[in-house]
């Protein structure tokens, strides 16, 4: 993998760069659509090219471990070929899911023992079998196995839990460093930044992280639980530290506001399950601010969702024609909302480099917030 920055913005941290790997590049910022079990939900890869213009898709090691399971994978060929997806994709390494999820979980230094949300049966995951499990899947991007601790976690918790992250970490880089992909194309590795709302504790995982000369670097356990302020606080305090020639990406995050002050704060990289899961209860995120299409208020609105939007469904549906889906229990209603938000996502973030390369970015951002976060 090699990342270029092309430009940077005068005024803020914001900057505008290209992800070069083996399936393709990706043009930062940029947000990933997540297909946690190799789809994003109830939208066809050709939706996702063509009108999402997504360049890079994320997936799940947790629920693609249980299900279908790293023996259909690997006979299979990889998730590219199993899913048929032929762009990058990124793999967490399930360490959120074995913590939200999984029931029963026993933390040790040597890894982690749980229970199926499924079926309830036993597994264990190591920072070194989950790098040969993500081996297996295939993605181009693959995550260090952390602990993801709850936003309002006690500092000695908090300390705890990112010394065993560290161990982790060290360990499941050693093991990546002396493996090799399956199928022909090059992996890269991310540690990923943990530290709770701590700034101590922060520091010390970006300082930690960033002498492993990886090839790009997350930064987790935000969104969770604590104000957004504080967030951006912790961005803020891992920025000067994390390497400025390699990737960022900020886990799980967040609202288009979210974003666009994560890009403002030197953040690269986004996914977040909010315009797919939103929009499948209706909420659709505009130019103009918020829309919760299921109100009686759009029943006879023929404009288009966004006058502003440049997808299919802004140019073909209407927003009286969405909400008769939605009020009919029809799955296009759904379909339609998340290809919606989904294309809204990665307009932003094109329209949020084209401004870095302009070198406006701040000014355009800073009027642009004040209308995504309204509810119309």
């Amino acid at each position: 993998m090699n990342f270029t920055i092309e430009a940077n913005d005068p005024e803020s941290a914001a900057r505008a760069g290209t992800v070069e790997t083996d399936h393709g590049s990706i043009q930062t910022p940029i947000f990933m659509p997540v297909g946690t079990l190799a789809t994003v939900k109830g939208l066809l890869h050709r939706d996702l090219s063509e009108d999402v213009k997504a360049q890079i898709i994320l997936a799940n090691t947790y629920h693609l471990y249980l299900r279908p399971g790293t023996e259909i994978l690997k006979k299979a060929g990889g998730i590219h070929a199993f899913c048929g997806w032929e762009g990058p994709v990124l793999t967490d390494s399930g360490g959120y899911q074995v913590f939200s999820l999984a029931a029963n979980r026993k933390l040790s230094a040597e890894g982690c023992t749980f229970r199926s949300h499924i079926d309830g049966s036993s597994h264990f995951f190591s920072p070194e079998n989950v790098v040969d499990i993500q081996r297996i899947i295939g993605a181009d991007i693959v995550m260090a196995l952390d602990e993801c601790t709850p936003g309002d976690a006690p500092y000695e918790y908090a300390k705890q839990s990112l010394d065993l992250t560290r161990q982790w970490l060290e360990r499941g880089m050693e093991h990546f460093c002396r493996t090799e992909g399956l199928y022909g194309y090059s992996q890269s590795f991310f540690p990923i930044v943990q530290g709770c709302v701590y700034p101590e504790l922060r520091v010390r995982a970006a300082e930690h992280a960033s002498g492993l000369n990886a090839q790009g670097y997350a930064i987790g356990g935000l969104s969770v639980g604590e104000p957004t302020e504080v967030m951006y606080q912790m961005v803020e305090t891992v920025h000067p530290i994390l390497p400025k020639d390699k990737p960022r990406y900020l886990m799980g995050v967040g609202t288009p506001v979210n974003i666009l002050e994560g890009i403002a704060r030197g953040i690269d990289m986004f996914d977040c399950v909010m315009p797919t899961r939103n929009g499948r209860n209706g909420m659709l995120f505009t130019w103009e601010g918020i829309i919760n299409i299921k109100n009686l208020k759009w029943a006879d609105d023929f404009s288009p969702i966004d006058p502003q939007g440049t997808s299919f469904v802004d140019a073909v549906y209407s927003r009286a024609y969405l909400r008769h889906l939605f009020v009919a229990g029809e799955m296009l209603g759904a379909q339609l909302a998340s290809m919606h938000n989904l294309a809204f996502y990665l307009h932003l973030v094109k329209t949020a480099r084209e401004h870095i390369i302009q070198g406006d970015f701040l000014s355009w951002k800073d009027q642009i917030v004040k209308r995504l976060a309204v509810r119309l």
